[in-house]
C-alpha cells in the first residue's frame, strides 16, 4: 500500500505526522510518502518527504503571487509521482490552494483524493464547494457541522472525525523543570502568541507589544512570555521588539514551549488558528486578533460568510474568546481585556469556566485513528460510502455556513 500525504502548514504537519503513525499502526507495510515538515519526516524518514511543505506557508495574495512558480514546480512534481508510482490514495490537510492543483492532477491520474481537516469553505469561500465536488472523494470534517454543510452541496462522503489537536494535546509531554522554574518567578504571566508564518509575527506582535507596554504600567508585576517555532522565528520576533523601541523588563522570548506557556499564563493574546483549540483546552482566557492590511481586510470583508473567525467561537456559536479581525491598531482593547481578567479573580474565573464548558462538550480524541480507518478502506480499495442528502441545520445558518 503506498499513500501520498500532503500538509503545508506547522499545525498539519503535525497532523500528518500522526495520521502516518495511525495508517502504520494498522498497516506496517504501507509506505507513506509526500510533502510536509520535520514532525511527518520523524514518522516516515526524511527521504520519503520529497519536499518540506512547510517552509512555503504562507498567506494572502501577494505572498502566493511572488512564490506561485515553487507551487508550480512542486505541483507537476507529484503529477510525475502520482503517475510513476501510482499511489493507492492522496491524502492533503488543510492548506487550500496549492492543494487544489494536487487534488486535481490526483484525480485525473485515476487515484482517490481525501481531505482530512478541510479548509472551512463554509466560513469564507463556499462557491469553491465545486472544486471538492469535481476532485475529492472523501472529506474527513474536523468540526461537527461541517458534513452536514458538505452533504447539503451533494459531497455525500463527508464524514465528521474529530479535531486531531486533540489527539495530540493528549500525547504531548510537558516540561515539567521549566514549569517549576518558570512558576518560582511570581507574578500574572500573559501569553503572547503571534502566530507561526512570518507575515502573522510581522502583523501580530507589535500591536501585542503595545499592548503588553500598557498593561504593564498597571500591572508591573505582570511577565509577558512570547511564543517562538523555531530559531529563526525567535530572531524574526526579537527583531520586531527591538524596533518597537518599546522596553519591557519582565518580557521573554521562548522557543519551542507553547504548551508550556499556554500552562504556565493567567491570560493570552492568540492569533486565529489551531491553537485556540489548545488554549480552549487549558480554559485560558484569551483575546484573538488578527491584525492584517487594510486591502486584505477589504477583500476578507467580501469572502467571509461566518459570525466569527476563531475555531473556538465556531464551536461555542457565540464569543467566548474576544476577537478582532482588523486592520487598526487595537492594543488599548486587548490590553483592557487582559487587565480585567488579571485584575479581577471572579472575571477571569467565570471566562475560563465557559471555556471548560465548551472543552467538555466538543472536544473528542481519537481522529487520528478514525481518519486511519477510513483511508486505509479507500486506499485497499474496500470502501464505497453513502449517498446522503442532508439540509442544513439551523446552528449552521446561524454559523452562516448555510449559504454560500
Amino acid at each position: 500500500m503506498r499513500i501520498f500525504l500532503s500538509a503545508g502548514e506547522p499545525s498539519g504537519d503535525l497532523h500528518a505526522a500522526n495520521l502516518a503513525r495511525a495508517i502504520l499502526a494498522m498497516r506496517p507495510d504501507a509506505q507513506i510518502v509526500g510533502f510536509g515538515g520535520k514532525h511527518l519526516e520523524a514518522v516516515v524518514s526524511e527521504s520519503n518527504v520529497l519536499f518540506r511543505l512547510t517552509d512555503l506557508a504562507v498567506m494572502w495574495f501577494g505572498r502566493v503571487l511572488i512564490n506561485l512558480h515553487k507551487f508550480v514546480r512542486l505541483a507537476n512534481e507529484a503529477d510525475r509521482y502520482f503517475r510513476d508510482e501510482k499511489p493507492d490514495a492522496v491524502v492533503l490537510i488543510d492548506y487550500p490552494g496549492f492543494h487544489w492543483a494536487l487534488a486535481k492532477r490526483a484525480k485525473a491520474r485515476g487515484i482517490p483524493v481525501i481531505y482530512y481537516v478541510p479548509p472551512q469553505l463554509w466560513a469564507w469561500a463556499g462557491w469553491r464547494v465545486e472544486k471538492v465536488r469535481k476532485w475529492v472523494d472523501h472529506v474527513l470534517c474536523s468540526l461537527p457541522f461541517e458534513p452536514q454543510w458538505y452533504h447539503s452541496r451533494g459531497i455525500s462522503n463527508a464524514i465528521f472525525v474529530g479535531h486531531p489537536y486533540f489527539d495530540e494535546l493528549d500525547d504531548r509531554p510537558l516540561d515539567s523543570s521549566f514549569l517549576r522554574e518558570e512558576k518560582a518567578k511570581g507574578g500574572p504571566v500573559v501569553a503572547l502568541l503571534p502566530g507561526s508564518r512570518t507575515q502573522e509575527l510581522q502583523h501580530n506582535l507589535p500591536v501585542m507589544l503595545r499592548s503588553a507596554a500598557l498593561v504593564a504600567r498597571e500591572r508591573p508585576d505582570a511577565r509577558f512570555l512570547i511564543a517562538c517555532l523555531h530559531e529563526k522565528h525567535r530572531c524574526l520576533a526579537e527583531a520586531i521588539y527591538e524596533s518597537s523601541r518599546i522596553s519591557l523588563e519582565r518580557l521573554v522570548f521562548h522557543l519551542v514551549k507553547t504548551p508550556e506557556l499556554i500552562r504556565l499564563a493567567d491570560a493570552a493574546w492568540a492569533v486565529s488558528g489551531s491553537v485556540g483549540l489548545e488554549l480552549m483546552n487549558e480554559a485560558l482566557p484569551t483575546v484573538v486578533v488578527y491584525t492584517i492590511r487594510p486591502f486584505d481586510l477589504w477583500v476578507a470583508r467580501h469572502f467571509i460568510k461566518s459570525r466569527f473567525i476563531s475555531l473556538v467561537n465556531l464551536l461555542a456559536d457565540a464569543e467566548v474568546m474576544p476577537e478582532y479581525l482588523t486592520d487598526r491598531d487595537v492594543s488599548r482593547e486587548i490590553a483592557d481585556w487582559a487587565l480585567k481578567w488579571l485584575n479581577d479573580p471572579q472575571s477571569r474565573a467565570e471566562a475560563s469556566q465557559r471555556l471548560a464548558e465548551l472543552r467538555d462538550r466538543v472536544a473528542r480524541p481519537g481522529a487520528s485513528k478514525r481518519a486511519a480507518e477510513r483511508v486505509v478502506s479507500v486506499a485497499e480499495g474496500l470502501f464505497r460510502g453513502p449517498h446522503l442528502t442532508v439540509e442544513p441545520t439551523k446552528a449552521q445558518t446561524r454559523n452562516g455556513s448555510g449559504t454560500n
